[in-house]
């Protein structure tokens, strides 16, 4: 702190300095022509300096790393340290990550290796503590932890809080593991983070009496203010499988604008590499969304370190990390440059920095399903109508349709003709044998299967597809590979990319999962699914209870909105 002190008065000089460069001030909104000192990582000041190194800047702007406020990592199906890779030259040097998914398969065990995979990586990582495992008591999942379990990470320096509340209805009825965890967090003095899809009016006002500051799931513009009227800060969300942000920047003005975050949620490994990440929120917000360049800045950075009280990130001023971004001009937000704590970490395409992989063995072979035959895959239905989930293009939510659907000997069958297909999620942690079955309306597929052990929050194995022997084949292979994404078509695997670790990531590179995810996915194109369709993340989110409105689990189908089972015969 000293020198830092003697460095910001130019008593002795800095370590590097940025010299020349617009420099953006959060606080005031304004690029200001100057100098950036640095030393030790951090920032020493912004204006006039004399440097050990001094680097022309001149013609280009400087403005802080971007921060993600909500994302799991694993849905990347990368590693932490492949993740760093693929965020770091889109300008992202902070992200606050809730790693459920992990949690959900291995338990603290998951909690643990996401903080230490965190530790020697380019990216100054957050954690806030998964507060549903499993997300309700209508699935299986690999782990259930109450606060008990998670009390003790509350020690480490970079857990923040309590992760996304999706138990609103839990809150809602003062569940009692519910409020045990909310009063951890609070004895804690830690945040709490929410989940309240469609909550409104007198439940939107007891779900923030609860303590919880923040909410991601906002799909209009209405949601989002009556949020910040409640006091609950909105994250926008622009990540792959949902796709929110320009629905609700009518909701940023001046007034509003400090209460706003970016967030992804999720994001695959092909858009952080064809069209970015944060960065490209940004753009959007400027672009098509009418949003000024300092409030959609601020909304990437500051904002979220504010909420978070995050006192060494998100700003550039003296006492914050030299975490920056250089770029040539303020369209299409490409980062030239990315400085880390005060180091080049990213240079015109190259990375300078990637930190360090830690060993995922441990969290390998977690494909543990019961016998796979056929049988299990008949859906026996007396009815002739049957309650379907209806896809939303562009979004998770779902439709709860009524639908008379085609039967044989006295069974439920997919239906090509009218975009009816069935659906099954197998228990594949503790092989109980559990399968799900259900069906699908608006999914696209003509022919084959496509199956998954990412299928949120559980992560059971979820298949879906227009007849049983591919389906069988598709859940198969995975239970061969250990996990991953895969493609039956006439009975033979025609894609796969395999998961290794929790059945969730890989330790190959962003680009490797990126190409083999584009052939994937080409793959299921071909095969019938729509392009407002990301063909494996929406078919993760189908087994999701706590999205309204109909999805299923190795339990059966849920009723999100009435927060039960009903039955797949309907009247």
């Amino acid at each position: 702190m000293k020198r830092l002190i003697r460095v910001a008065q130019g008593l002795e000089p800095a370590d590097l300095v940025l010299k020349n460069a617009e420099v953006f001030h959060v606080f005031t909104g304004e690029f200001i022509l100057g100098d950036i000192a640095i030393a030790d990582g951090y920032i020493a000041g912004t204006g006039s300096y004399f440097g050990i190194e001094e680097i022309d800047m001149s013609g280009r702007y400087i403005v802080p790393g971007l921060i993600d406020a909500h994302v799991h990592i694993e849905s990347s199906m990368l590693t932490p340290y492949q993740f760093a890779k693929a965020a770091l030259p889109c300008g992202v040097t902070t992200v606050i990550t809730d790693p459920h998914e992990i949690a959900n398969v291995c338990g603290t065990k998951g909690i643990q290796f996401m903080l230490d995979a965190t530790e020697k990586i380019p990216l100054n990582v957050y954690v806030m503590l998964p507060s549903c495992v499993p997300s309700t008591e209508f699935e299986n999942a690999g782990a259930k932890l109450l606060a008990d379990d998670l009390e003790p990470f509350l020690q480490h320096p970079r857990v923040l809080g309590l992760a996304e509340m999706m138990n609103a209805p839990g809150v809602l009825t003062q569940d009692s593991g519910v409020m045990e965890k909310l009063r951890m967090a609070r004895s804690a003095g830690m945040h709490v983070d929410g989940h309240a899809p469609g909550l409104t009016s007198s439940q939107l006002m007891g779900y923030a009496a609860a303590g919880i500051t923040s909410d991601h799931e906002c799909i209009t513009k209405e949601q989002a203010l009556d949020r910040l009227r409640a006091g609950i800060g909105v994250m926008l969300r622009e990540g792959t499988a949902a796709k929110n942000l320009k629905a609700l920047l009518p909701a940023v003005n001046p007034d509003t604008a400090p209460y706003f975050m970016f967030c992804s949620d999720d994001k695959i490994p092909a858009e952080l590499l064809e069209s970015g990440y944060i960065n490209d929120m940004i753009r959007i917000a400027v672009s098509e969304g009418g949003v000024s360049v300092a409030n959609a800045l601020q909304m990437a950075t500051i904002n979220t370190a504010r909420h978070y009280n995050l006192k060494d990130v998100g700003a550039i001023m003296p006492g914050c990390k030299a975490d920056l971004l250089v770029l040539d001009s303020l369209n299409p937000w490409v980062p030239l440059q990315v400085y880390k704590d005060g180091r080049l970490a990213y240079d015109q395409g190259r990375l300078v920095q990637t930190g360090t992989e830690l060993d995922s063995s441990d969290l390998e072979h977690t494909v543990n399903v019961g016998e796979l035959n056929l049988d299990a895959l008949r859906l026996p239905l007396a009815t002739e109508m049957a309650h379907v989930i209806g896809l939303v293009p562009y979004q998770i939510v779902t439709k709860k349709a009524t639908l008379p659907v085609k039967r044989v000997d006295g069974c439920a069958v997919s239906d090509i003709e009218n975009d009816v297909l069935k659906l099954a999620v197998f228990e594949r942690h503790r092989a109980t044998g559990n399968v799900g079955l259900g069906l699908v309306k608006g999914f696209g597929l003509k022919r084959g299967a496509l199956a998954s052990t990412v299928a949120h929050d559980s992560h059971n194995l979820i298949v879906i597809g227009t007849n049983d022997e591919d389906m069988l084949a598709a859940a198969r292979e995975l239970q061969r590979i250990g996990g991953g994404i895969c493609i039956a078509d006439g009975g033979e695997i025609t894609a796969s990319l395999a998961l290794p670790v929790g059945g969730l990531m890989t330790n190959e590179p962003a680009q490797a999962v990126a190409d083999k995810q584009a052939e994937i996915i080409a793959k299921a194109r071909e095969m019938g699914v729509p392009e407002f369709y990301s063909p494996f993340l929406t078919l993760a989110f189908l087994s999701l209870p706590v999205i309204p409105s109909l999805k299923l689990t190795d339990k059966g189908l849920v009723d999100v909105d009435a927060f039960k089972f009903i039955p797949l015969g309907a009247k």
